[in-house]
């Protein structure tokens, strides 16, 4: 294909801030992502939409042979003729759980050498090969979810109705690895759980040599059925889904060694006592290798699997008193055939490589991007015992990358901000976000020096980030400050908006412009606005997130903690104080006008999980055990249970409960259990049911009247007056 002329960063223009940032889905439209790079060291692979207001991506390569120029390998408009997408039910969950809105090619696979790309639009299965930059179908049954070119670039496996599927690169031999034996079975698919709370993505993997297969047979029989309905529609049925609530059956899930002829092995462990499959991985570095986890997710354990007869061998186990988290890039084995993985010792998370641990208290270690020859590149945050520089408040919410080996570790991100990248060999891709400017810059690296900058078509704001970093209280709470852009001190204390997330995986203070931008613009609406990342959240230590283990409350606590420290030192009246959040944040802030309405004046919860009964196994058992084992800790951390509020608040605050009917990851029945108690206790409240959406809100209008419903409120609610 051609290369089209780039695409110009668009301005906001006469776009309001709710509209442009619903329109080019929070600034992210336009902006490069998901790169891979081949080993050669020519090219590297990305997707990126054509602006930032366009949806649908497309599959692009830098040839570094040709002076670092761009080039379209695979264009959805053209591939599809110019008709629009039409997803299956099961590519609609795909993306929920990735939580992807975007459109056309969101996501791709290729072959060892980066010279085959595989992937999937409207139940299609396409091929490019990245070095002619040609694309074309393979007529095969679909729809097609998942497809992944052989390291060898000879074959494409994919799912199709459950099925694990097999056709060559050109289009030959198509035929069913793996037929499920009944509708509850998949083969080659992440279950719910795996998707939405292990980031484990997918349910196959090929072997190196491109002969095998290891595929997760997945059968949710034993789940229990739930059903959502979209009551805008009476006459649509209702969706049938099976959802694992805390206490109740998973899905089964069991591995298979398969080779192309379809003969399979079981791959063997003790699944009753850790029936979680958390990651796999399989290179030519050693043997397949699993991690499965214990149900209370306190044990897990590295097993090295033997391809002949499938069975397993221990290499190494983990056991922690509160859990074990999961992290990404690892367990993997390193080329001398050491075990690589991301371990909690002495009160931090290091990086651990055969017997020896690489790294201390200085660094708080985040993901293995990379594991090379003579050293493994990490993400990672300050620790407990950073250096005095390291560990003020000019390093709060950065996240920086490094090289890690016997000899030390060395910084590759310079500049303040939040930076991540992906290297093959001796080529990186370095991509970072800054807190003053908008966007990301992604640049290539070769042995650490310069070598190309990848565009981005990203929109640009228009809304410039006051940003102030800092920590609040006692405790030292990780905050970010956000002040109206014309404020000045003569107009004397602001009302205040806490917009945490404030719980485990959801770190929202960060070093970064565009992480903060909704934030402004309600502080532009005349508000102080506190982010706090208090207890549980990630990003300090493994005894901050573990703190609230059996007691989510503790979250709460910190956001008091951050808002009374931060006032002595900013314009904050604490006579006027509300909370916004969404999902935990949500929870959060429907805890605070519950709870402590001696300090909240009005919260608005966005899809709140209200009963901690009917969040999902994996997370909510880590926290808080079973409901079974555990009532008492269940009733002390829900809004609701049994029909009733908890705790009722004196005095009542206005609250607003916003939730999308069709969610299927924190069910409506969160927040009409919470209305229905709270009208039971004379409690006014505001509810605002979103027909039609899930736990995102990717609809243009949606997403835009949101945040205007949402200033409304909190204006009425705190008595504003609008200037």
């Amino acid at each position: 294909m051609t290369t089209t002329a780039s695409r110009h960063p668009e301005d906001s223009g006469h776009l309001s801030f709710p509209r442009h940032s619903a329109r080019t889905q929070r600034f992210t439209l336009g902006a490069p992502r998901a790169f891979t790079v081949s080993p050669d060291g020519e090219r590297v692979a990305f997707l990126r939409s054509p602006s930032g207001t366009e949806r649908s991506h497309l599959l692009w390569v830098l040839d570094l042979v040709r002076g670092g120029t761009e080039r379209i390998a695979a264009d959805p408009g053209a591939l599809l003729g110019g008709h629009g997408e039409r997803l299956s039910a099961q590519e609609r969950a795909r993306r929920e759980r990735s939580r992807e809105g975007s459109a056309g090619i969101v996501g791709y696979a290729t072959d060892a050498a980066v010279e085959l790309a595989a992937f999937a639009l409207s139940g299609r299965l396409f091929t490019a090969e990245l070095r002619a930059g040609t694309a074309r179908e393979l007529s095969v049954p679909g729809p097609v979810l998942d497809p992944r070119p052989s390291p060898d670039g000879r074959h494409v496996a994919y799912v199709a109705q459950g099925a694990l599927r097999v056709v060559g690169a050109e289009g030959g031999g198509d035929r069913a690895l793996a037929e499920p034996e009944s509708p509850e079975v998949t083969y080659g698919l992440a279950e719910f759980i795996a998707a939405e709370e292990m980031s484990r993505s997918r349910g196959y993997w090929w072997s190196p040599d491109s002969d095998r297969l290891l595929v997760a047979r997945a059968d949710e029989a034993p789940v229990r059925r739930w059903w959502i309905a979209d009551p805008a529609n009476p006459g649509q049925e209702p969706a049938r889904v099976a959802y694992p609530a805390a206490g109740t059956p998973n899905a089964e899930v069991r591995l298979f060694l398969y080779a192309l002829d379809g003969s399979r092995t079981e791959v063997v462990w003790d699944r009753a006592r850790h029936p979680y499959l958390a990651r796999v991985h399989w290179s030519s570095n050693g043997a397949p290798l699993l991690l499965v986890q214990a149900r209370d997710q306190r044990t897990q354990l590295h097993l090295a699997v033997d391809p002949a007869s499938g069975t397993t061998r221990t290499v190494h186990v983990d056991e922690d008193p509160d859990w074990l988290e999961l992290l990404p890039g690892g367990p993997a084995w390193a080329p001398d055939g050491r075990l690589v993985r991301i371990a909690d010792e002495g009160g931090a998370r290091v990086l651990a490589v055969g017997d020896r641990t690489l790294t201390g208290a200085q660094l708080h270690v985040r993901a293995v991007l990379d594991i090379g020859d003579s050293d493994v590149l990490v993400s990672a945050s300050a620790g407990r015992e950073a250096p005095a520089a390291a560990a003020d408040a000019s390093e709060i919410g950065e996240i920086h990358v490094y090289r890690v080996n016997e000899l030390g570790t060395e910084r590759v991100s310079q500049d303040p901000g939040v930076h991540s990248a992906v290297r093959c060999g001796a080529l990186t891709v370095l991509s970072s976000d800054r807190p003053d400017r908008a966007g990301s810059a992604v640049r290539v690296l070769r042995d650490g020096k310069d070598l190309a900058t990848i565009a981005s078509y990203a929109a640009t704001p228009g809304l410039s980030v006051r940003l102030r970093l800092t920590e609040g209280g006692a405790q030292r709470i990780p905050c970010a400050v956000l002040l109206p852009s014309h404020y000045r001190e003569s107009d004397g204390p602001l009302p205040v908006l806490m917009d945490p997330y404030g719980g485990p995986h959801g770190q929202r203070v960060l070093a970064a412009h565009n992480a903060h931008l909704a934030s402004q613009w309600f502080a532009d609406q005349g508000f102080a606005v506190v982010v706090a990342d208090g207890r549980g959240t990630p990003g300090r230590s493994p005894g901050w997130e573990k703190s609230v283990k059996d007691d989510f409350t503790l979250a709460l606590d910190d956001q008091i903690e951050a808002l009374h420290g931060l006032a002595g030192a900013f314009p904050l009246d604490l006579g006027r104080v509300a909370m916004r959040g969404w999902s935990f944040g949500g929870y959060l802030s429907a805890l605070a006008v519950l709870r402590r309405p001696d300090v909240f004046h009005a919260g608005i919860a966005g899809a709140p999980v209200t009963d901690w009964e009917l969040y999902d196994t994996h997370y909510t058992e880590r926290y808080l055990g079973t409901p079974s084992e555990r009532p008492d800790v269940y009733t002390a951390n829900s809004l609701v249970r049994h029909g009733q509020l908890t705790r009722p608040a004196d005095p009542a605050r206005p609250l607003m409960v916003i939730h999308g009917m069709a969610d299927d990851n924190v069910v409506v029945a969160h927040a009409l259990r919470l209305s229905s108690a709270l009208l039971a206790a004379g409690h006014p409240h505001e509810v605002l049911p979103l027909t039609g959406v899930t736990h995102m809100t990717p609809q243009e209008q949606v997403a835009e009247n949101l945040l205007l419903v949402q200033v409304d409120f909190l204006r009425r609610s705190l008595g504003i007056t609008q200037g």
